[in-house]
């Protein structure tokens, strides 16, 4: 063997060892610091998402309160309209009991008007009522505007 090559070869081994020491030296400076980087980065990214975390409450807390406010309007406008159906229904009412009441006192008038002079026909039908009745107490007028007060106990 050539003693060069012993030397390379001895020289080659000595740099190798050399750069896995200078390889392990780097590795145990970089480590630390590796760490405490990976640390940071894990750390904001936790703050990142605690801040994501943070403004989707906020954005859910509006939504629900927006959806709140305008449930509380439909109430609202629910309860106008109602309210406002109601006052069209008693207006409505109350025209039909003007109308009844008109037609009640023409009624009125028309049978008033046909009954004048018709005495005979009122006595007519006084003493038919009178025959048709079922066993009523009757208080008859005398002179004196003083009922006959049970006059014989009818029907005893």
């Amino acid at each position: 063997m050539h003693p060069n090559r012993n030397a390379i070869a001895f020289g080659g081994l000595i740099g190798l060892i050399l750069f896995f020491v200078l390889l392990i030296v780097v590795a145990l400076w970089a480590w630390p610091k590796y760490k405490v980087y990976k640390l940071e980065m894990n750390g904001i990214a936790a703050l990142k998402e605690a801040e994501w975390s943070k403004q989707i409450l906020i954005e859910e807390a509006k939504a629900r309160e927006a959806a709140a406010l305008m449930q509380a309007k439909a109430r609202v406008t629910l309860a106008e309209a109602d309210g406002k159906a109601k006052i069209v229904q008693a207006r409505a009412e109350g025209q039909a009991d003007i109308e009844r009441a008109k037609a009640a006192a023409e009624a009125n008038k028309i049978i008033g008007e046909s009954l004048k002079g018709n005495e005979e026909y009122l006595r007519y039908v006084w003493i038919k009522g009178l025959q048709d009745g079922k066993g009523e107490r009757i208080y008859i007028p005398t002179e004196a505007g003083l009922p006959i007060l049970e006059a014989g106990k009818a029907g005893k």
